[in-house]
This record gives C-alpha cells, sequence and structure tokens, in this order.
C-alpha cells in the first residue's frame, strides 16, 4: 500500500519490507534531531494493522501470547509474541486495547499469517478477528511530542513514543498539522540506539525471545499456556541462549555500512577466521556515528575485538552472555 506522504517534497521511497513509505525527506540527520527532540512523526503506514473485538478477547489472547493481557488495563501498551511449538518467533504485536477492543500493529506484511493463526484458534471463544490495515493507517510521534492524539484515532503510549492507528483518510491531513516528516531511516536508527530488536531484521527461523532481550518486554515469565512456553522455560531456568545481541561501533571511516548477513568473525582471527554471528541492522547515527545490531555466539568474549565484513567493530552487551 503506497503512502500518499510519498508526495512530500524530499521524499526517497524505502525498499524492501519497508516499501510504500518514505525512507527520507532529503536529511537524514535533520530528521534523527527532530526525532530525538521530540518534533515531527513518521509514517508507517505499510504496517499491518490487525483488531480483535468481542467479550473473550483478552482471556483469549491470554492463551496464544507470551504476554500477560488477560486482564490488561484501558490504554496500557504491550507487546507480545507468538511462537512456534520448539520456541521460535514468528509474530511480533505491539498492542494496546482502548476498552473495546484490542489494537495491534505488525511488521509489513505478515498480518495475513497472524489473521490465518489466530482464526484457527478462535474454537468457542466470543471474539472477532479483523485486518483493519486498509482502513487504519499507523503514525509514529517520537518521545516528548506534544501533538495532539486527532479525533477517532486510537493511541498506544511507550516510553519510546506514541503510536497512533490513524484512519487512513485522515493521513494527509495529519501530516500538513504535524510535520516536519522523518523518513523510516531516521526511526531506524534510534531504534538501534536503543537496542530495540525488530522482526525479520534480528530475528530468522531458529530464534528465541532470549536472545534479543524481549524477556524483559514480551514475555511474562509467570504465566503458562501459550504455544512454546516449555522452552522459554527450560531456557530461562536451565540453560542460557545459544546467541545474543550485540550493539556495535562501526569503524566511522569505512564508506559503506556492513549491510544485514555481513558476518562477524573475531579481529584478531582475520577475515577469514572463524564466523562468529552476523549483522542484522546497520544505520548512520547523527551523534554515534556508523553503528549496528548484531547476533553473535554466546560464548563470544564481551571484551573480544570484532570485524563486521573487513569493518571493524567494538560491541556493547546488550545480552548477557
Amino acid at each position: 500500500m503506497k503512502s500518499p506522504l510519498l508526495l512530500l517534497p524530499g521524499a526517497v521511497p524505502a525498499e524492501g519490507v519497508d516499501e510504500g513509505v518514505a525512507a527520507h525527506y532529503g536529511d537524514l540527520f535533520r530528521e534523527q534531531r527532530a526525532l530525538a527532540d521530540g518534533r515531527g512523526f513518521v509514517d508507517l503506514s505499510h504496517r499491518g494493522v490487525v483488531t480483535v473485538t468481542g467479550d473473550d478477547r483478552l482471556a483469549w489472547l491470554h492463551l496464544l501470547l507470551t504476554q500477560h493481557v488477560e486482564r490488561l488495563p484501558a490504554h496500557r501498551a504491550t507487546e507480545a509474541l507468538i511462537l512456534s511449538p520448539h520456541g521460535h518467533i514468528e509474530h511480533a504485536l505491539y498492542l494496546v486495547d482502548d476498552g473495546a477492543t484490542t489494537w495491534a500493529h505488525v511488521e509489513p506484511g505478515t498480518q495475513e499469517a497472524l489473521i490465518a493463526y489466530l482464526e484457527s484458534m478462535k474454537f468457542f471463544y466470543r471474539v472477532e478477528v479483523a485486518d483493519r490495515t486498509a482502513e487504519y493507517a499507523l503514525v509514529h510521534l517520537p518521545a516528548g511530542s506534544i501533538a495532539a492524539t486527532p479525533e477517532g484515532a486510537v493511541a498506544r503510549e511507550t516510553p519510546y513514543g506514541r503510536d497512533l492507528f490513524l484512519p487512513r483518510e485522515r493521513l494527509e491531513e495529519f501530516a500538513g498539522a504535524n510535520g516536519p516528516a522523518a523518513g523510516l531511516l531516521a526511526l531506524e536508527a534510534l531504534r538501534v540506539e536503543q537496542h530495540r530488536p525488530r522482526l525479520g531484521f534480528e530475528t530468522d527461523h531458529r530464534t528465541i525471545p532470549h536472545e534479543l532481550g524481549w524477556l524483559e518486554s514480551a514475555v511474562h515469565l509467570q504465566k503458562g499456556c501459550y504455544r512454546g512456553q516449555e522452552t522459554v522455560a527450560r531456557v530461562h531456568n536451565l540453560g542460557k541462549p545459544p546467541r545474543r545481541l550485540v550493539f556495535l561501533h562501526l569503524d566511522g571511516s569505512e564508506v559503506h555500512l556492513p549491510p544485514p548477513g555481513t558476518e562477524i568473525r573475531d579481529a584478531d582471527d582475520g577475515p577469514e577466521g572463524r564466523k562468529l554471528g552476523f549483522v542484522t541492522t546497520s544505520v548512520r547515527h547523527h551523534e554515534l556515528g556508523p553503528v549496528a545490531l548484531a547476533l553473535v555466539k554466546r560464548s563470544v568474549p564481551v571484551d573480544a575485538r570484532l570485524l563486521a565484513g573487513s569493518t571493524a567493530a567494538a560491541q556493547e552487551v546488550v545480552v548477557a552472555p
């Protein structure tokens, strides 16, 4: 779904999974600074929007999600995952309940598979699941923004900013009243700075929540009754995850950022050494310079000097070994 805000001056379209919205509007660092200062907004109208209604919605979702949502207070934001039977991450949901409807935004293009799974699990519960992507556009306001929530929008307030489920026909009106617009790359740079994982970027087919720090924000360790819970409990209580998320400061003299998938090696072993992990997201930050998130083997020493391809990288611990 192509956003009308791609017609704003300077808009450069994003590519890949984020196609349909602007990557930037001509000045990446200015856009980052605006968001960091609590100004502007980010068009995320390409993301999927899913709603669940019905009297049983929270009790039912509680049985399916990694998060405790059975008594989720109205207007309180939370995150949750859906796991495979073996505990691997399949979906990430960013949720809020308005007292009558549970709203979730999800990665672009994942809503159909998510809804198919939810529909298969309805049984006798009084719930209705709907794809609202065509009707509602997601907009992100940064932390500290004083912009008002428009009438008819549902707000999801987090420490990182406010997500608005905005009627799609009001997107251009909202942009005109709440600029400047910032592109997705500016928001991604702040996400990397904040060490926040993203489904499909920091995850692959075998990722478990422990590897990314999602236990703290998206998993409730005292609840059972969800698919994959046995793996979550076993690794948390008896073992360690095989990999861990790290934050990398990259050599600023390099012209190009190491793209996702770039192999991580020990700098002492050189570029032909044993593979220790891979880059998941790399960005240019307005203050920190080139930085990245990466997944490495748990056994990698926290003080090891690393190479991301041919680029020197110093690591910060995100998930403890």
